[in-house]
């Protein structure tokens, strides 16, 4: 067990933590929302501390590059979901329906394809690409400007929308040319 996959390990263990504390926010525990933030922020920070250790340690693992994007995929998956679904989060704080049909679409579309790949070959090559990187970057500046009730946070909503889709359809491409 490598540290990056403690650390990856840790930030998967953040998101109960983060869910219920949106759970909680609303009136009288308006300071849940800085709670929300605070720990997505760690998760984020977490995110990057992982992959710079396993790349400057030499530490890079099979584990690690599975882990690794579930963590991610979890992450963003449960704040996009519970900032659209929870009553007790308020109007400026809330995600719009279409933004996580979206985001849930193109994780489902990447999880069935590799489901597939690895039924029909056998193994799959799963390598990150700039634009899934990018994408991942905006939706965790989205969640944090929308947590930080950010008066401009479109700024990364819809970038975050217009690279998940993006990435989504780079995701299908490689993926169908690695069927031949």
């Amino acid at each position: 067990m490598t540290l990056a996959n403690k650390i990856t390990i840790f930030r998967i263990l953040l998101i109960p933590f983060f869910i219920a504390s949106l759970l909680y926010y609303g009136e009288g525990l308006a300071y849940l929302r800085f709670v929300a933030f605070a720990i997505f922020a760690v998760a984020c920070l977490s995110d990057a501390i992982d992959g710079g250790i396993a790349r400057s340690r030499d530490q890079i693992s099979e584990l690690g590059t599975i882990l690794d994007p579930i963590a991610d995929k979890l992450l963003i998956s449960s704040a996009f979901v519970s900032l659209s679904i929870i009553k007790s989060v308020p109007d400026e704080v809330r995600i719009p329906a279409g933004v996580v049909l979206a985001v849930i679409t193109r994780d489902i579309i990447i999880v069935l394809g590799i489901l597939i790949m690895q039924f029909l070959k056998g193994s799959v090559t799963i390598k990150p690409s700039a634009l899934g990187k990018i994408t991942t970057f905006f939706q965790m500046m989205a969640i944090l400007a929308i947590l930080a009730v950010f008066k401009f946070n479109k700024f990364f909503v819809y970038p975050a929308v217009v690279f998940t889709v993006l990435s989504g359809i780079d995701y299908i491409w490689r993926g169908s040319k690695q069927l031949g």
